[in-house]
């Protein structure tokens, strides 16, 4: 691939703004960052008529988008299907994520995420979300799925760290023990504490143990309560914990993530995830998970996927919306907002060449318009998709 130079835009690098400058990419990686007339010769040249480029987004849980799920085809297919779909909205990188199922089903994403992650296009590696999850914050998850992990598991999961380059396990103290996370993070797993009633001190030790973080912060865990602050306490609380949370304003009131964000102990960081079902990208009413119908439904202006009880069934979330979200009524801005949904979730799952728009870093772009909507996405240098046209703009 050759050298080409993308003009004309403001480009947000991950850290920092550039007015009148030149985004160089070559080799599938970004180049340099130059002024407009540093242009190295040769170089083809994308002239855009405003906006902005920014680092694509990274997405740590994706269940499902362009009326593919998951959990009914965990094949390497479906998970190419869905990262395109949400490339659409500017997410280069994602995790597809398994909803807790049969052993078969965990043993066929580790295979399919395995070719998928080869083929370069967006799977970045595997989210098995359970099936080690606690019954008394089972959320979606189907009871009959869920049970502690074995032996024969965390040997499955072993290998699995082996072959991945990222393999997201969310787990829950009442079905994993502390010696099992520890083993698993030594190795390379990321563990988050998940779908569990754990109170404060128990997620403190299983965070000294090696897990890093929790999954959708506030959801399916015990509350921060005034005299058991629970696995929400610890988290905020914890440096070393990360958290993703999903700003949609249906798991979450705002005020409350508002307040999150500012108690956040750091290094960790909050950051954003979409936890999308399959209805991302189409204008489909519903899906069914476990022969179970889930209902899109609009509540009070706000989308939201529901269980015919009312629980809340992932999400119809796409990461543009997420960034919207997170910069307006979130309080955080656009250059926070947009670390959000890319370095931060990239430091989270360690992938260091992402995030960012450092030379060296892979040249997963995302082009928005000034009300921050995507225009244009690039993913390993390469136009999404390829046979779009951004003459004339």
């Amino acid at each position: 691939m050759g050298m080409q130079a993308l003009i004309g835009a403001r480009i947000f690098d991950g850290t920092e703004y550039h007015a009148g400058a030149a985004l160089v990419l070559g080799g599938g990686q970004v180049a340099e960052i130059c002024a407009e007339a540093a242009v190295p010769l040769g170089a083809r040249i994308t002239r855009l008529a405003g906006g902005l480029i920014a680092p694509g987004f990274v997405d740590a849980q994706v269940n499902g988008g362009g009326g593919v799920l998951l959990n009914d085809a965990p094949t390497a297919t479906a998970m190419q299907q869905i990262a395109d779909a949400h490339a659409a909205f500017g997410t280069t990188s994602l995790l597809p994520t398994l909803i807790s199922d049969r052993p078969a089903a965990v043993t066929a994403a580790i295979a399919a995420a395995v070719q998928a992650v080869a083929a370069g296009q967006g799977v970045a590696g595997l989210h098995l979300e359970g099936p080690h999850l606690a019954p008394a914050r089972k959320g979606t998850h189907l009871p009959a799925h869920l049970r502690p992990m074995t032996a024969a598991d965390e040997a499955e999961l072993m290998a699995a760290v082996a072959a991945l380059p990222v393999l997201l396990l969310t787990v829950a103290p009442e079905q994993v023990s502390l010696a099992q996370v520890a083993r698993l993070a030594a190795a390379g797993a990321v563990v988050c504490l998940g779908h569990t009633d754990c109170d404060m001190a128990t997620a403190q030790r299983y965070f000294a143990a090696g897990a890093r973080g929790v999954t959708h912060l506030f959801n399916a865990m015990s509350g921060l309560g005034h005299r058991a602050p629970g696995l929400v306490g610890a988290a905020l609380d914890t440096g070393t914990a990360w958290g993703g949370i999903i700003a949609d304003g249906a798991h979450v009131d705002p005020a409350s993530l508002r307040i999150a964000l500012r108690a956040k102990r750091g290094p960790g960081r909050l950051f954003l995830v979409t936890d999308a079902m399959s209805l991302v990208g189409t204008a489909g009413k519903s899906l069914t998970l476990d022969g179970r119908k889930i209902r899109r439904e609009s509540v009070g202006g706000v989308s939201r996927l529901t269980l015919a009880d009312g629980t809340l069934a992932g999400s119809d979330l796409d990461m543009a919306s997420a960034v919207r979200f997170a910069a307006g009524p979130l309080e955080q801005g656009e250059a926070e907002a947009l670390r959000m949904a890319s370095l931060f979730p990239a430091q989270f799952l360690r992938l260091s060449d992402r995030g960012h728009l450092a030379p060296g870093a892979r040249a997963d772009l995302v082009y928005l318009d000034a009300a921050q909507r995507p225009m244009a996405v690039w993913r390993g240098g390469a136009l999404f998709p390829a046979a779009k046209d951004l003459r004339g703009r």
